[in-house]
């Protein structure tokens, strides 16, 4: 049995799909249902015997020792963060509330938990604690990509309050021996991703031909990673990851906003020669640049690679395609989020 928290988000719920197809092992899924939870993207998987959802707070000391008391869990995946920047700009106090407070919360409960396990089972527990490559601030065009030991150098309130969460989690191994895990990713992508994200936005802005907004001259640098290439290195560590250790997850490929936006709307162009403004590219407009906007991000995902064998399996360009499909193929899925239905399902099941 495992616990996972923010299952229901978009890395969260691919990660529970994921280990269920291949580990076969019972999972809890803690989620507090936030804007961008979506259990619609778990419907595979609700009837499966292995699965439990327990609605709730990481914050709520109480929920998560009865679960840990509950469950006996083996391992904490703990994915639940606030994770947009540009709401971190707007309102931060969302996210030194999850991303601190929540981590701290759920460190406390998972070492009085792990504390009272016998010697065997105390061996074998892992809290993994999924963080971002934004912890280490913006790089220079030519700067060497971050390792595990770069500085760490968060220049916008998200990546400061993962930063922090990252801090904590390390001084809780290093102190009192609990059996942490860190990763990092590059920025993921793929199916079901909440709209408000980089490449979604971007598709649902083409595919209603309204315009593309670019921060800036939208040349900011992001590595990108296909969501299900990061779920299996998250397995991995967790399974063959060393006690203490933290590993990068990198993809392969690294890109420009406006590289990544001109090659979504070529791919349009292909997939709906019909569409009522072509090319595509047209759409595109550079807007004012948010505040702080880091200029590059690049992560080097050695470590990984030497020690634990994996590397990314997915062609960024075939499976951005694959994901263009996803979206112009599941129009329900997308009104559904758009138009605020799921958030009146939520509350009538959850809050009725």
């Amino acid at each position: 049995m495992v616990l996972v928290t923010g299952g229901a988000g978009f890395i969260g719920s691919n990660f529970i799909r994921n280990w269920l197809q291949y580990e076969k092992d019972p999972v809890v899924n803690l989620d507090k249902l936030t804007y961008a939870g979506n259990l619609h993207n778990l419907s595979e998987v609700c009837e499966n015997p292995l699965y439990r959802f327990v609605r709730g707070d990481i914050q709520d000391r109480a929920l998560v020792r009865e679960i840990l008391l509950q469950y006996q869990p083996r391992a904490i995946i703990h994915f639940a963060a606030e994770s947009h920047v540009d709401r971190s700009i707007h309102s931060p106090s969302n996210f030194i509330q999850t991303n601190i407070l929540g981590t701290y919360c759920l460190l406390e409960e998972a070492l009085a938990y792990w504390k009272e396990l016998s010697d065997e089972k105390k061996k074998h527990f892992r809290f993994l604690h999924i963080s971002t490559d934004e912890v280490f601030g913006s790089l220079s065009p030519f700067a060497p990509a971050s390792t595990e030991t770069s500085a760490y150098l968060p220049k916008n309130p998200y990546s400061a309050s993962k930063a922090a969460a990252d801090h904590l989690v390390e001084a809780f191994g290093h102190t009192y021996q609990l059996p942490i895990l860190i990763t990092r990713s590059a920025n993921n992508f793929g199916p079901c991703q909440f709209p408000e994200k980089f490449i979604p936005h971007l598709i649902l802005q083409a595919m209603q031909g309204k315009p593309i907004p670019l921060y800036g001259d939208g040349l900011q640098v992001r590595n990108w990673i296909y969501v299900q290439d990061h779920c299996n290195a998250i397995r991995k560590v967790l399974i063959q990851g060393t006690v203490g250790e933290s590993y990068n997850i990198a993809g392969i490929k690294e890109t420009t906003n406006l590289e990544l936006a001109e090659w979504i709307c070529e791919i349009l162009d292909e997939l709906k020669p019909d569409a009522s403004v072509r090319p595509h590219s047209s759409l595109i407009v550079h807007v004012k640049d948010r505040p702080g906007h880091d200029r590059r991000y690049a992560l080097d995902g050695s470590k990984i690679g030497k020690e634990l064998s994996w590397m990314p399996e997915a062609s960024f360009e075939t499976q951005l395609r694959e994901t263009l499909k996803w979206y112009l193929n599941h129009p329900g899925w997308v009104n559904n989020i758009l138009s605020g239905e799921y958030q009146n399902w939520i509350k009538h099941h959850y809050q009725g």
